[in-house]
Parts: structure tokens; sequence; C-alpha cells
């Protein structure tokens, strides 16, 4: 298969790699000597590739088998800066670029409001203890000389948990921040990385002994089709459990439930937020506790669906695989009961299935119809704002009026309206990632074909209502 052709970026295909090497190994015997042989494999040399010096290059590949194998253990985050590859973005704030003319007019100097520019030597210097980056001066400029930089991880956390350390090293405030992963997938250099729960998910498919000793489950996301490039979905779905998986289940079977569940709910509330995105949930607990009282009581389809599999096996393991980082997260919380043992990004897939030497394409068609139409669309914005006003409508349940917020900006934007009573909405769905789960930042790929997928995967379910799910949730409980 052409690696090259699957990801976005060269982060993410260098992420690849290293995973790929990391999964071979842990099947084939070197993994005890992955720090120090993988650099050089990967970086043979003698001229760096991406980096000032070879030496560089394998240091920071070596932390980056470090993420693979887990991160840093004494960190709760699932996010993490790798220090040794952040270090080539410039300083931020007001900066005056070579495109100043020294012109006459001086019109930066006349609209700054803290006097903090001069004009030394015919051109314009900022005074960065007076600047307040209000950035009239980068506006006033004729030439456009003045820019306002700030760092893309910077630029890409809407919850401000991103600083910069006195060593000039992106430092992420695990209180601020909601394990987003937007940072991951906007850093240029790859500098910010989620861990990899790989190792742990190969062990517990091991330990079943090929599913003797236990079953282990996959639940898949559904924003899953959009990113099966090389192969259908259905061959995926083979492919996956070649990897030694008995089952696949579609997570959308448990969003199905949580749909119905939340109709019900809201109909006792009559204003209701959804907890099906674990980044949102933090959101509103971090910067608008006041609105905690909102949140959806019920589990996300994730959590739901693995529960349905453990009614009907106990003994199982479930591992979620999906686009989200945050879900690396929600899945240790104590509210969801153990229900998930472990998650892979849809990043991570991909390198297990080339790392076990499986091409998709080759495979056969599985079987994939657990869930209805609506349960597959909540992997777009504004899936589940459909999705209620739908089901609602056929419960005679009746004045749901939602909002789908789109991102962490339009999520502050429409709570705060919420936490000040100007709000016209009463129900709120909201997703941190822009566009949704179909965009998450541990997606193989980020395109505007994404939500087309999910909406020809919709339409092509053959339950068009959740009701058959919903008996299946009643028969188990």
């Amino acid at each position: 298969m052409n690696s090259q052709r699957i990801f976005d970026t060269d982060v993410q295909l260098v992420k690849y790699k290293v995973l790929k090497e990391v999964i071979r190994r842990a099947y084939e015997g070197g993994l005890e000597e992955a720090y120090m042989e993988v650099p050089k494999l990967l970086s043979p040399g003698p001229k760096a590739e991406t980096r000032c010096c070879i030496y560089k290059e394998r240091a920071i590949l070596q932390d980056r088998i470090q993420m693979a194998m887990g991160g840093d253990k004494s960190n709760p985050n699932v996010i993490e800066v790798i220090d040794s590859a952040c270090d080539e973005c410039p300083i931020d704030g007001i900066y005056v670029t070579p495109a100043c003319r020294g012109c006459m007019v001086h019109s930066c100097k006349e609209v700054c409001p803290k006097d903090a520019i001069t004009i030394v030597n015919h051109r314009a210097t900022v005074d960065k203890d007076k600047c307040i980056e209000c950035g009239k001066c980068t506006q006033a400029c004729p030439y456009s000389a003045i820019i306002l930089q700030h760092r893309p991880c910077m630029v890409s956390c809407k919850v401000k948990a991103i600083s910069i350390d006195e060593n000039k090293k992106a430092k992420i405030d695990n209180e601020k921040c909601i394990s987003c992963g937007a940072c991951v997938y906007k850093c240029p250099f790859g500098a910010i990385s989620d861990k990899s729960l790989i190792l742990d998910i190969i062990d517990i498919l091991k330990k079943s002994e090929n599913n003797t000793k236990y079953k282990v489950y996959a639940v898949i996301a559904p924003a899953i089709v959009s990113q099966c490039r090389f192969g259908r979905v259905t061959q995926v779905v083979t492919a996956i459990k070649k990897l030694g998986f008995h089952h696949v289940v579609e997570a959308a079977l448990g969003a199905d439930i949580t749909l119905y569940r939340e109709a019900q709910e809201w109909n006792e509330k009559k204003l209701m937020t959804t907890s099906c995105c674990p980044s949102f949930v933090s959101f509103v607990e971090k910067n608008f506790p006041e609105l905690k009282q909102y949140i959806s009581s019920s589990v996300s389809p994730m959590v739901e669906t693995a529960r349905l599999i453990k009614k009907s096996d106990p003994t199982a393991k479930v591992v979620f695989i999906g686009p989200c980082t945050s879900k690396k997260l929600e899945y240790r919380l104590e509210k969801t009961g153990g229900a998930i043992d472990s998650v892979m990004s849809f990043e991570e897939l991909q390198a297990f299935v080339d790392a076990r030497g499986i091409d998709t394409t080759q495979m056969e068609d599985s079987e994939l119809n657990n869930a209805s139409y609506y349960g597959r669309i909540f992997a777009k914005s504004g899936g589940i704002a459909k999705g209620i006003a739908d089901v609602a409508k056929e419960m005679g349940v009746e004045g749901v009026k939602p909002i789908a917020m789109n991102g962490i900006a339009e999520c502050k934007a429409a709570l705060t309206k919420l936490k000040f009573n100007k709000a016209t909405e009463n129900f709120f769905e909201g997703m941190a990632c822009d566009g949704g789960c179909l965009n998450g930042p541990v997606c193989i790929t980020h395109s505007p074909r994404n939500v087309v997928d999910v909406d020809k995967y919709g339409n092509e379910a053959q339950e068009k209502t959740i009701f058959n799910s919903v008996r299946l949730y009643e028969m188990q409980s």
C-alpha cells in the first residue's frame, strides 16, 4: 500500500511509520531495541530530511517512539508536548517584517493606543512590554509589513491551555485542557501528540488466545466511513477481524440508544446539552460550571455500545476505534464503569493493519448493519440536532428547539447566551471539532468529502428509525 497517499500531512506519515514499526516489533520481536534501532531505520542519513542534523532528527524519533509506547505515564493528560520537536516556531506577538519601508507617514505609530511603536533607523520597532497585541498597527501599515504572530498550537487551542515556557517550548495546562487534540493536528512539526495505547490493545488481543479465553470486540465510530480511502468500510471490518477481533460493532448502535434516552431526558428537563463529545463536556465543566446541570446524563454512544456487548458477554473486552483523542481520556472516567477496555485511533488502525501485512482492498466484505440512519449521522456536526428533532416528533415529544454548536468557538458563543438567559434554543448539540467527529484530530484524512461519505453511509442504513436498536436495549435492560 502506498502510505504516501493515505495522510493529509508528512507529520501524520512519520507518526504512522513509528507506530507501524512499534506494532511490528510487538509481534515479531525487537521491541526492547526500538529506541536504538528504529530512529536509524527511519532516518538512515547521512543528511537529515526534516531537522538541522541527523542526530536531532533521530532524537525526536526516539521521543515519538515513547509516545507510540504510551508516553509519560505520570502525566494524566492524553496529549503531550514532545519537547525535542518543539523549537522551530517564531516568538509570538506583533512582528515587524523586512517589508517595512520606513515610510514618512508612520501610521502604525499613530494608531498605537499604548505608544508601543517607535521609529528607529527608519524602521518601526515594537516595545513588547507596552504592546497589548490589539492589531491596529497591522491594519494601518500600507505595506502590510506588520503582522500578529501566534504559534499554530496556541491559535488552535480555543481554551487557552497552551502557553510558552521559559525555554520557548509549548506547555499544556492540564487544568484548562479539554483533550480535544486540535493542537495535535495543527502543529506543523508534530511537536504535540496523543499517547498511543496500541501496546495495551495488542496485549489484550494476545491474552485472549484467539478469542478462546475471552472475546475481544471492536466498536467502530461512524466517522470511519470517511476514512476508507483504500477499500470499502465493509472490507475494513474484515481487516479488523483479521487483526484478531472477534466481532465488529457500530458505535452508531449506541448512538441510536443515546438519542432515545436524550429525547426522554429532554422531555423531563426541557433544557439540555448533549454528552456524546467528552471534550465538549469537559469544556462545559471547566468554563461554564453553572451550566453543568444541563448536561445530559446519558453516556456516550461508545460507552452505550460497549455496555450492550458486555451485557450479552460479561467476560468480553471492548476496544473503541475512532477519530478522537479525548476518547482516550473518557474511557478511564469513573462514570463509564469500565465498559471500554482501550481506545485506538484511525491513524493507529491504519498502522496496525499495515504492520500485520493486511491489504484491505483484497478483503472480502463483512456485513455491517447494526444501526440506523440517525445513529450513523452522529459523526457530523448537526447530526444529533437533526436526530433529536425527528425522533422527538416520532415519540410525541414536542417543543424541542435544537442548535448545533460546531467547534469550541461556536460552543462558547451559544453557551454564553444560555448562561445569560439570551438563548432561544433548548437543546444544545456540542462538538469540539469543527465539522464534528468526521474531522477529529486523529482521522487519517480531513476533507470536505468526509461529510458526503457520512451522509451516504447514513442513507445506506437498513434501519431508518432508531427503534429496533431501542428494542434491543430494552431486552437487555
